[in-house]
């Protein structure tokens, strides 16, 4: 039996182990991990982050990998991670700073910038070593990747790994899930927020979502606009709306076309957002009420899937779609609805809601592609063209007055930011970024479970020696970088900036990059309020989070 004891404990010899010794491991403490994962106390779970203190307890006993797998394996994986991230959040990171979003962004940035000033404060008053706190303020804002970027910055700043980093992010993890909870239900106590009436409020102030596409039926009132085209009478007006189709006085219905013209009294059905309804109806006409599929049975309306390459970046008005007698009139992409407006850049895996005859329809299906199969197939080569770049961009030299060290996004912010400014700029470069969302959950699984197994395997060996040395003080240490920031900005957040509780709840969770403090937000709000608020802030957040790990090391190490 001796051969079975190598293979799990001949890592920790010299020369390290065979590969069949780690991929056994890493699939073992993988396994335990995820099963241990689905275990929920009140509600809450540490979920994937069970890995990390399965791999823990696999180290201190012993089974370890060899150093050099290790470290690769570890930093492939964060890799990832990131890099699927940037992938889903990056379409949208860009426009998450405009107006509303800019004001909660800002407000997370100040929970990122409180946590640091807390991490310095009790670096100075304690003495520990900044290596420690950095991976206790990991630990205890739940960020994964800026554990990597403070390992990596330790790394290049002395030459070596330090064990106390990983320690400490374990240590204040598990009682940062639960503060961050807390501190949600907390607020909620705090402001006697009533959940019914605070829906109903919300839902009267903001609208559910004034950018998702609305229907709207006007009757053709304005003088100015009779005898125009509808090419012409969409340039009169500033806002993204499209005429779907047309009843005319005699009773006839069409699909709408830019040379179709329109009279008094004509009838129309509009596809617009909620907050351009009242300008378009005021600059029309009247809001009627009209039975569509009633008038108009030989019109259908169908999805179709955008799946030709060619199509990626080009804009609507390129497609010359109405020239085939339909119109689109609105585009759903990664579950969002959006306003078909002329300018807009269609990207591979859109759908496409087009109205026209089933002939015409099926034109329409020939020329955008609509093969499902098509779109499963995976894309490789963005992703793998993605992280070369990320890797390059994270390993640049940035060299700031004061510092002894040039700072570098690493390999947990190079690959973060390329597949952000990729995932927007691709489809403009006419470069395929397309990924289901199942292979993107793929990835970004196995990378965050590969990295969390690795940071375990490599931390255990001193852990309980660690912990039982004084290294039980690092869970009030931790508990006070997770509360003490998100308990002021979710006061001010309320008093000052008057967020609902429902939008703060998703940026408390966004700006501590807290995937069980959403779902459990997103379990009692019972509406996509704080999943909006979530995704809003999280890019900008885990960026600052990888920046400020690296920071906290490189100047005060």
């Amino acid at each position: 039996m001796g051969w079975l004891e190598s293979l799990f404990f001949g890592g920790g010899l010299p020369g390290g182990g065979s590969v069949a010794q780690s991929v056994l491991i890493l699939a073992v403490v993988i396994s335990v991990g995820i099963l241990l994962g689905k275990i929920k106390v009140a509600g809450v779970s540490l979920g994937v982050t069970w890995i990390l203190f399965v791999g823990i307890a696999f180290s201190h006993f012993g089974m370890r990998l060899n150093g050099h797998v290790l470290h690769f394996v570890q930093e492939f994986g964060l890799i990832l991670f990131v890099y699927s991230v940037g992938l889903q959040v990056g379409p949208g990171f860009f426009s998450s700073l405009k107006k509303g979003g800019l004001q909660l962004n800002l407000l997370a940035g100040s929970v990122v910038l409180m946590g640091v000033l807390v991490t310095c404060a009790i670096y100075k008053l304690t003495g520990l070593p900044i290596t420690t706190m950095a991976g206790i303020m990991s630990g205890a804002v739940t960020n994964t990747p800026g554990l990597g970027a403070a390992q990596q910055a330790c790394r290049d700043l002395s030459g070596a790994d330090n064990p106390d980093i990983a320690t400490g992010y374990a240590v204040a993890y598990p009682l940062a899930v639960v503060g961050i909870v807390g501190a949600i239900i907390a607020l909620r106590y705090l402001f006697k927020i009533n959940m019914e009436k605070e829906e109903k409020d919300t839902l009267r102030t903001t609208g559910s979502s004034r950018d998702e596409p609305r229907r709207l039926s006007l009757r053709l009132g304005n003088p100015a606009l009779n005898g125009k085209k509808v090419g012409e009478i969409h340039d009169l007006i500033n806002r993204n709306y499209v005429i779907s189709r047309v009843r005319h006085k005699d009773g006839t219905v069409e699909a709408v076309r830019p040379d179709t013209v329109l009279y008094l009294g004509d009838e129309m059905l509009v596809v617009t957002s909620a907050a351009a309804m009242p300008a378009i109806t005021a600059f029309i006409g009247e809001e009627v009420q009209v039975e569509w599929n009633t008038f108009a049975p030989q019109l259908i309306s169908r999805r179709i899937l955008i799946t030709k390459s060619k199509l990626n970046g080009k804009s609507l008005e390129q497609l010359r779609i109405r020239s085939l007698g339909v119109n689109i009139t609105r585009i759903n992409r990664s579950g969002v609805d959006l306003v078909a407006h002329p300018s807009l850049l269609l990207q591979i895996g859109d759908r496409v809601t087009v109205v026209g005859t089933e002939t015409a329809i099926a034109e329409v299906e020939k020329k955008l592609g609509n093969s499902l199969k098509r779109l499963n197939a995976p894309n490789i080569f963005p992703i793998f063209l993605g992280i070369f770049l990320g890797v390059i961009v994270g390993s640049c030299p940035i060299t700031f007055a004061g510092i002894p060290q040039p700072v570098k996004l690493g390999l947990a912010g190079g690959p973060l930011l390329v597949s952000i400014l990729i995932s927007y700029f691709g489809p403009k470069l006419k470069l395929i970024t397309y990924t289901t969302m199942s292979a993107n959950l793929m990835l970004r699984e196995v990378g965050i479970t590969l990295f969390l197994a690795c940071v375990g395997l490599g931390a255990g060996e001193r852990f309980v020696e660690t912990v039982v040395a004084g290294g039980y003080k690092w869970i009030g240490y931790g508990a006070l970088i997770t509360l003490i920031p998100i308990t002021v900005a979710g006061i001010a957040g309320r008093l000052l900036l008057k967020l609902n509780y429902f939008t703060l709840s998703g940026l408390i969770a966004g700006s501590m990059t807290d995937p069980p403090a959403l779902a459990y937000a997103n379990d009692a709000a019972g509406n996509d309020l704080p999943s909006v608020g979530y995704a809003t802030v999280y890019p900008l957040t885990m960026f600052l989070r990888v920046i400020s790990a690296q920071l906290l090391i490189l100047l005060l190490a």
